[in-house]
């Protein structure tokens, strides 16, 4: 994937040197293939002369969050798409630590993969923060971190951390090219504006159709809202009952558009964005916890967009 090269350089050489890290933190927003990586520098890890690697390798553990409930578990199991649990907790901490009181099972070797550490319960990082601290013999433990300012800095100290750097616009566009070419071309202006550098982000953002959701935030922006009528056109391109999913899209994507208006802004204007920019973060933190209205949330983001074009419409 684009943007590893450093990333492979760094664990190659910690491999080879013979002194390998325990901890490691892979660093980067969210769909920048950290994921991805993880399972295949496991792989590396634990790859033996002459022993022949299955593909579900018995000494690689993977921590994630669970199915949220029975009818999600069903749907993993049939291969589609499917709801967690908001946090992995300090059981599934405890399972994994149960294990590794045993020798690993082909090797001498085991990885840890904790994706993402981000999502782990309070007593669970604690739980962790033992087993890091006393790491078994032949254990390593690599935790995905979308924001690693959240981990614990007891965590992040014991662990070395590789950073993947977000992607240049024309990368992203690149990615886009090869694997959504079904998509328009506003569609994919649209997530690769939204995406911040994340191919990942980039293509949730093709399943979601932004497109035409792109196009009224920036007439928002440009034209402001004094009637509300764009903000009726956007609650109704937004849906009456979209998933999670797209309504934190359609948080990205508001936030994109007013930062990619931020530089060419007057310095009035700025400060709006700016505060606008700072109000659509606060409700992308809260959207996984609080069950908003739709239609209501769609006019407050609306609303916060023609603040931005708009210096006498409050937020």
């Amino acid at each position: 994937m684009l943007g590893h090269d450093e990333a492979w350089r760094e664990w190659r050489g910690a491999m080879a040197s013979g002194r390998m890290h325990h901890g490691w933190i892979l660093a980067g927003k969210q769909g920048l293939g950290k994921s991805a990586f993880a399972m295949a520098a496991a792989r590396a890890l634990v790859a033996e002369p002459g022993i022949p690697q299955p593909d579900l390798h018995p000494d690689i553990l993977l921590l994630e969050p669970l199915p949220a409930n029975d009818d999600e578990a069903k749907k993993k199991e049939e291969g589609k798409p499917y709801a967690t649990k908001r946090n992995i907790s300090i059981d599934q901490v405890r399972q994994i630590q149960h294990r590794l009181i045993t020798r690993p099972t082909l090797g001498s070797r085991r990885p840890i993969i904790i994706d993402p550490a981000d999502d782990l319960e309070k007593s669970a990082v604690n739980a962790l923060l033992k087993s890091l601290e006393e790491p078994p013999t032949g254990s390593f433990f690599l935790l995905v971190a979308h924001r690693p300012g959240r981990l614990l800095p007891t965590i992040r100290s014991r662990c070395r951390t590789l950073r993947f750097p977000a992607l240049s616009d024309a990368q992203v566009g690149e990615v886009l090219a090869r694997e959504a070419r079904g998509a328009d071309a506003a569609t994919r202006a649209a997530a690769v504006a939204a995406a911040e550098g994340s191919p990942g982000a980039a293509l949730g953002f093709v399943e979601q159709d932004l497109g035409p959701l792109h196009g009224l935030m920036d007439r928002i922006v440009s034209e402001g809202d004094e009637l509300f009528a764009l903000r009726g056109e956007l609650a109704g391109e937004i849906g009456a009952r979209p998933d999670r999913e797209r309504l934190l899209a359609t948080l990205d994507l508001a936030r994109a558009v007013l930062a990619g208006r931020l530089r060419a802004a007057s310095p009035a204007q700025r400060l709006r964005m700016i505060d606008a920019h700072g109000e659509l973060a606060r409700l992308t933190a809260q959207v996984p916890t609080y069950n908003y209205d739709p239609g209501l949330l769609a006019m407050e983001i609306g609303g916060l967009l023609a603040s931005a074009a708009m210096p006498r419409e409050a937020a």
